[in-house]
């Protein structure tokens, strides 16, 4: 279990890491678990570049693949109106947004 992203997600603050291939990424952390046997995240992707054609919006990372993860001074607001995407299974729930 990472300590810092259980912190960013209980403070609500931003936080900046390079995920797979050396993109950068500012994502609002709402959901830190396990899920299917694997450590994730589910986070809010504002800002950095993705494999994906959206930028920008939900995103699953596998924690396994996240490198030099900051966390920022940065807020955010909480749980957004989209937050339907927070009720996936997970095997082990470390921290949730509220």
């Amino acid at each position: 279990m990472n300590p810092d992203l259980v912190t960013a997600i209980r403070d609500k603050r931003l936080i900046e890491f390079i995920y797979r291939t050396g993109r950068t990424r500012i994502v609002e952390p709402h959901d830190y678990g396990i899920q299917n046997g694997v450590e994730r995240m589910l986070g809010y992707q504002i800002s950095g570049e993705s494999q994906s054609h959206a930028p920008h919006g939900w995103k699953w990372f596998d924690i396994d693949k996240v490198r030099h993860l900051h966390v920022l001074e940065r807020r955010f607001a909480g749980t957004r109106a989209d937050s339907a995407q927070h009720h996936r299974e997970w095997d082990r729930l470390f921290a949730r947004v509220t």
